[in-house]
């Protein structure tokens, strides 16, 4: 394998993975997007520059996740590795929810694509894996992938696109605070009541006959028994958000490992938005509401 491109621009979308009952398996692109320009250099060094989310507190050099998941990839498909220059404009949230490192990773892999001469080497499905492997779950990998909204699973790992109502508009409420997803991780128990399992399989169902066909389900398809009770401790404010949303009519969910908050929209019937401006009553106390479109296409590689 040969590299032949020396400059190429990668675009990937954030995605909240879960969607409340939809553990590991369910996620949704948002058109909230990391860009990295990538140039490949005769020297060894590599060199990163980062403007927006996290500028200045992530590291300069090959242990940056892009990076290093660049390299990672040239050893992948046999290229030889080169040094490298990167300039990252990060807009995706880190440590909120929002499948940042996800981003991170499949952009290192696409930024490959582009400069090697085989492209075809590194199909969707191959990122997919490359990604998985990194990221340990595809959930947030898929729409990052794909873009819309994805379902995957292992062993594979594999991941199709569903069907997304076209009414159906995400909100986001991001909080101040980060939370790793290790440690939303480590509180959840090892097993779950069978009671709880079936209520969760069903909940799962719903939600994709929600999303697809039927968004005046979304409410009930959103309730969750599997992971975001068992997260309180950890995220008392994102709960106590997704709480007050419900008590409003509003599908609300943690986005991804938290703290984000999800809630679904409806054009026509159901402004989550305004409900969330409802609940803060003015005062976000550096929380922010955004209110991003779906992303269709999912991460995206030119060659310049």
């Amino acid at each position: 394998m040969r590299l032949a491109a020396d400059r190429v621009r990668v675009r990937v979308p954030a995605t909240s993975a879960n969607l409340g009952p939809g553990y590991d398996a369910m996620g949704l692109a948002l058109a909230l997007y990391d860009e990295v320009e990538v140039t490949t250099t005769a020297s060894s060094d590599v060199v990163v520059e980062v403007a927006g989310e996290c500028a200045g507190q992530l590291p300069s050099g090959d242990r940056h996740l892009v990076a290093a998941t660049i390299l990672d990839t040239m050893d992948e498909v046999g290229v030889s590795r080169t040094g490298l220059r990167l300039r990252c404009t990060n807009v995706v949230p880190h440590g909120r929810g929002l499948g940042s490192s996800a981003a991170a990773v499949v952009a290192g892999i696409l930024a490959v694509r582009g400069l090697i001469a085989e492209p075809d080497a590194l199909d969707d499905a191959r990122v997919l894996a490359l990604a998985t492997r990194r990221e340990g779950h595809p959930d947030n990998a898929a729409p990052a992938v794909f873009g819309g909204l994805t379902l995957a699973w292992l062993p594979g790992p594999h991941a199709v696109q569903l069907q997304l109502h076209e009414s159906v508009r995400p909100v986001v409420a991001v909080p101040p605070t980060r939370l790793a997803t290790a440690t939303a991780r480590k509180v959840l128990p090892a097993r779950v009541p069978h009671a709880d399992a079936a209520f969760q399989l069903s909940r799962a169902a719903l939600l994709v006959e929600a999303l697809g066909r039927h968004p005046e389900l979304l409410f009930e398809a959103t309730v969750d028994r599997l992971h975001q009770e068992q997260r309180r401790a950890v995220m008392p404010d994102s709960l106590a958000l997704v709480d007050a949303l419900r008590r409003l009519g509003v599908p609300a969910v943690v986005s991804g490992a938290g703290p984000t908050v999800l809630a679904f929209g409806v054009e026509g019937r159901l402004d989550a938005r305004a409900a969330m401006h409802e609940v803060f009553g003015g005062v976000l106390g550096g929380w922010r509401i955004l209110a991003p479109e779906v992303d269709r296409s999912g991460g995206t590689v030119e060659r310049f």
